[in-house]
């Protein structure tokens, strides 16, 4: 017994000794790194005297608000063809809303209302949503009303052993989807059968070691998809290899709430508790930029969701004081602040999402409203 206990030890100190070591050469690598890093995007486009994007007082206006929920608004998601929206919130329904007219298609209630996240299908005729039941809900749009009105679950997405955070439809398949989640996770789905095709993560070494918040799959390649995670990190994933991450990407000092994949689809940015949004490149596994403002008070605003415009020249991203900054991604410099603006949101901008056509903007916030915002002036897409 005594040797049993002296090698659990032992296997211990071996194992904090590793761990150690590993720590250190990460520190080094990432040393490294950063002599081999002479410069980030702004001070290359700064040397070379591009300036900043500017805008007016009626360059992006909230041109509507959408009301309607009870309760915090966690999520949303615009349809492929840009008219439609839905939102998930903490009053436990899905809004199925006309973007053009503000008026609401469906209202479904869910099976629990502890709602994280909601996906429109590509074809635009389902939703998804998932939240603290471990489960991801699918519904179809034109399935007829139970006796109570309420739409039916059309599809159960049962296999995750924690919440799930996050949900996409994989673009132009509406047969499969991909979740993440508080179990460590990310899981990509066959909605016809219900089953999982693969599990990212889990008890593989190169997989989160803390829940996962975020995913974004990559537009120009649907195989490959970013996850961001409370472990600080974000991870790049192929669905056809689920054993182990094709790269991991340091730098930031928090949870990474929010990833998105940039327009060309070499890049992708997070969002972190750190109050840093982050600008990373897939094939070379550099942290391009950091877009961080600097408060007077030192107080931390954590990010908590963003988006790119349809060229990635604007970064928007929510904080949780209720600021919506637009960055201007080649500069690094905040070229205007929503929540600063007439109409602007009351609380914590939870989520945010671009129309396809990049026409327009909405923002989700805990004050339980959602607001369009429409680009005017000279500008109609950026």
């Amino acid at each position: 017994m005594a040797n049993k206990e002296m090698s659990v030890t032992e296997l211990r100190e071996k194992h904090m000794a590793a761990a150690e070591t590993v720590n250190s050469l990460r520190e080094r690598l990432k040393q490294k790194r950063l002599l081999l890093l002479d410069t980030d995007i702004a001070g290359y486009a700064r040397a070379q005297g591009r300036s900043a994007v500017t805008f007016g007082p009626t360059d992006l206006v909230c041109c509507r608000t959408l009301q309607g929920h009870a309760g915090k608004v966690y999520s949303l998601d615009w349809t492929p063809e840009k008219n439609r929206i839905v939102s998930a919130s903490q009053d436990g329904r899905l809004i199925v809303w006309n973007a053009l007219t503000s008026q609401k298609t469906h209202a479904i209630k869910l099976p629990c209302a502890w709602v994280m996240t909601c996906a429109f299908s590509p074809n635009g005729h389902s939703v998804a949503s998932g939240g603290l039941d471990s489960v991801c809900s699918i519904f179809n749009l034109n399935s007829p009303a139970d006796k109570d009105g309420n739409l039916p679950v059309s599809r159960m997405l049962s296999g995750h052993k924690g919440y799930v955070s996050c949900c996409q439809y994989v673009p132009e398949e509406d047969t499969h989807l991909i979740t993440c989640s508080g179990d460590q996770t990310c899981v990509l789905w066959d909605i016809t059968t219900g089953l999982r095709t693969s599990v990212f993560g889990g008890e593989f070494q190169s997989g989160h070691t803390a829940d996962v918040l975020s995913v974004s799959i990559n537009g120009m390649n649907s195989r490959m998809f970013v996850s961001g995670s409370c472990d600080t990190t974000a991870r790049l994933w192929d669905t056809r290899v689920a054993s182990r991450a094709v790269r991991t990407f340091h730098g930031h000092e928090g949870d990474v709430n929010a990833v998105k994949f940039f327009p060309d689809g070499n890049r992708f940015g997070t969002g972190s508790d750190d109050g840093t949004c982050q600008l990373f490149d897939i094939r070379t596994g550099h942290q391009l930029q950091v877009y961080q403002q600097q408060h007077s008070d030192n107080e931390v605003s954590h990010v908590i969701s963003i988006a790119f415009s349809i060229s990635g020249r604007l970064l928007f991203a929510g904080y949780s004081n209720g600021d919506c900054y637009v960055w201007d991604t080649l500069l690094a410099k905040v070229v205007l602040n929503l929540g600063s603006v007439q109409n602007s949101h009351q609380n914590r901008v939870s989520c945010l999402g671009l129309s396809a056509d990049g026409s327009a903007l909405c923002t989700g916030s805990w004050d339980t409203n959602l607001k369009i915002w429409a680009f005017g002036g000279h500008r109609r897409v950026i």
